[in-house]
This record gives C-alpha cells, sequence and structure tokens, in this order.
C-alpha cells in the first residue's frame, strides 16, 4: 500500500496529518496494522488527557501480538475515535482514515516537528519505499 503523502510517521510506525485547524490527527500506519495482523482491541487515552511525544499514549492488541502506541508529538487529546471500541478491525481495513486513532491539540508542534518522518523516509524505514 502506498503511504499517504498528506501525513508525516513515527519510527514506531504512527502517522501523524496536521489539520487545517492546528490540531494533529493520529494513526496507526499500513506497514503496523500488517505486521500485527487482525486487531481485536484499542486501548486509547480519554479526552482531555496530556500526552508526551515518542511516550506511549495507548496500547493496540491483534491476534498476534500487544504493541504500545507513541506520541507523533505532544500535546492534549481533545478527541478519540470511539468508533474503534465496537471495531477496531477498522484499523485494518483503513488504517489511514476511518482507522484513525486520536486527534491532539499540540503543544510543542515546531519543536517537534522535525523529529517525524517524510513519506519518502518512512518508505526507506520500512522498506516498502516511498
Amino acid at each position: 500500500m502506498e503511504t499517504p503523502g498528506d501525513r508525516l510517521y513515527t519510527r514506531e510506525h504512527e502517522w501523524a496529518r496536521m489539520e487545517k485547524d492546528g490540531r494533529v490527527t493520529v494513526g496507526v500506519t499500513w506497514y503496523a496494522q500488517d505486521q500485527l495482523g487482525d486487531v481485536v482491541f484499542v486501548e486509547l487515552p480519554e479526552v482531555g488527557a496530556e500526552i508526551t511525544v515518542d511516550e506511549p499514549f495507548g496500547v493496540i492488541e491483534s491476534v498476534k501480538t500487544v504493541s504500545d502506541l507513541f506520541a507523533p508529538v505532544s500535546g492534549e487529546v481533545v478527541a478519540v475515535n470511539g468508533a474503534l471500541d465496537d471495531e477496531p478491525q477498522i484499523v485494518n481495513s483503513d488504517p489511514y482514515e476511518a482507522g484513525w486513532l486520536l486527534v491532539i491539540r499540540p503543544s510543542k508542534l515546531e519543536q517537534e516537528v522535525g523529529g517525524l518522518l517524510s513519506p519518502a523516509d518512512y518508505g526507506e524505514h520500512t522498506g516498502a519505499g516511498g
């Protein structure tokens, strides 16, 4: 699957899309969901929680493994994808749109965005191309 060019990526396989209103939508990449296998549970923070760049903010569980989810930027969680409570497999079927995880109001975006990977760099990181 092609890596969307409208977002940035972490080495831990999360994506971050900068929204026009300054918020950041976060999800996991196609590569991540493919490596995980069938997702059966996603644990996310509550709205209002503060998360810190490169620190775990939640857990994703599949039939094969349980993995931490890592914050691409620091800030306040302003929305979580409640659909994943009943249908966590959306992460597998549509990781870049309907399978989004949360929305952050970033607190240090200018300082932290440089630590994220471009689509091409992420493709090189995974060996999947850009």
